[in-house]
């Protein structure tokens, strides 16, 4: 579905994002940016050919001195410590009206000239400098050894945080993190779901529910598996990732890892199954809502993005505690609730692509008349 764009063609603008490895939700809002501005160039750490959609890599890509390492596709997250100094590399012309980065880690922190705009579209401030250490640094000996590095990277980023003109978190989640973090306000533009291709099917509902996820310890799979282990209900579960071989070891034989597969098996998923499980405390969370779209229940812990989408007992329940028996009260609750899959269906179309744009244009449109009358 081809949305016009409601954004001002005639702003001089570059993206930045910070790297080009895989097509997740963040290369999806990058590809959306890049039809609204198909002549921006795109500065990013590194880029791996053929790794993100034709679309974005029809932009001119600039990257850093990264890209010349040997095997960095596989291995940039081991050089986390020196990526801001490789930030100074990229040169954004002096010309340009606008710069729009899509950031978690350090795209937010371009450097622009004095008369250039910078919106951020922060996906989050740095997590593996602010949150969750112990999911993403397990081994304790290897925690202390960050420790003053992690320091170093918070005060970096909180400094650079200021070379953005306006912020715009994807939910009040992120917003309240970058005002604790960064001490600046934001706007809040919620992330783009393509209710066009998430619909209801016609099959009739399985006796199965459904979870996807990488598979890494703060995602909290481990609760649906043991929950759903002791219940012996159906459980199908995709996705990959380091923790995938730990969890099929705890899971019964009622559990059905699929691996990765392609988008049509997921749109299947999500129309056949019963309810869709999502343990974690995301940022957002975009797997709820493309649930929702195709009229789906969804299960979700009480916290964080998902407290934003999903609405309890009308398109889902919540368990409060991230425990398999407060999952497992949850999903016994929802089996006792007669769902109107269209009800679920309107509140996911209230996060549809068309909403994402106008919402950021308006931040676009703020920004740049502000920049230009003052």
């Amino acid at each position: 579905m081809t949305i016009a764009s409601p954004f001002p063609p005639e702003l001089n603008t570059a993206l930045c994002h910070d790297w080009l490895t895989g097509m997740r939700g963040g290369e999806r809002v990058l590809e959306l940016l890049g039809e609204a501005y198909p002549n921006a160039p795109i500065y990013t750490l590194l880029h791996h050919p053929g790794a993100v959609s034709e679309r974005i890599e029809s932009h001119p890509i600039v990257t850093s001195p990264l890209q010349r390492i040997p095997g960095i596709h596989q291995q940039y997250r081991n050089y986390l410590p020196l990526m801001p100094s490789m930030v100074r590399s990229w040169k954004p012309s002096p010309d340009l009206d606008l710069v729009i980065s899509t950031s978690h880690c350090v795209a937010k922190s371009i450097r622009t000239a004095p008369g250039t705009s910078h919106i951020c579209y922060c996906f989050t401030p740095m997590r593996y400098a602010w949150l969750f250490h112990e999911e993403y640094f397990p081994q304790p000996l290897k925690r202390a050894a960050l420790k003053p590095v992690l320091a170093s990277l918070r005060a970096w980023d909180r400094a650079t945080a200021t070379r953005v003109t306006r912020f715009v978190a994807i939910s009040k989640h992120v917003q309240q993190r970058i005002e604790e973090f960064y001490h600046r306000e934001a706007d809040i533009v919620y992330p783009p779901t393509d209710t066009g291709t998430f619909t209801p099917g016609t099959a009739p509902r399985q006796d199965f529910d459904f979870l996807i996820s990488a598979m890494v310890p703060y995602k909290r799979v481990d609760l649906a598996i043991q929950a759903y282990t002791a219940s012996g209900y159906p459980l199908k579960v995709m996705g990959s990732g380091s923790g995938l071989p730990d969890l099929q070891k705890m899971a019964g034989p009622n559990i059905e890892f699929l691996g990765r597969q392609p988008d049509e098996v997921l749109l299947e998923m999500y129309r056949t199954c019963r309810f869709l499980l999502f343990p974690g405390e995301e940022d957002y969370g975009i797997v709820p809502v493309e649930a929702m779209a195709c009229g789906t229940p969804v299960i979700a812990y009480g916290k964080g993005g998902a407290t934003e989408t999903v609405v309890d007992g009308e398109t889902g329940v919540y368990f409060q505690e991230q425990s398999p028996s407060s999952l497992q009260e949850a999903v016994d609750r929802a089996a006792n609730i007669t769902w109107d899959p269209s009800i679920i269906r309107a509140r996911a179309e209230q996060f549809d692509i068309s909403q994402f744009l106008e919402g950021l244009a308006r931040v676009v449109t703020d920004v740049t008349t502000s920049e230009t009358d003052g």
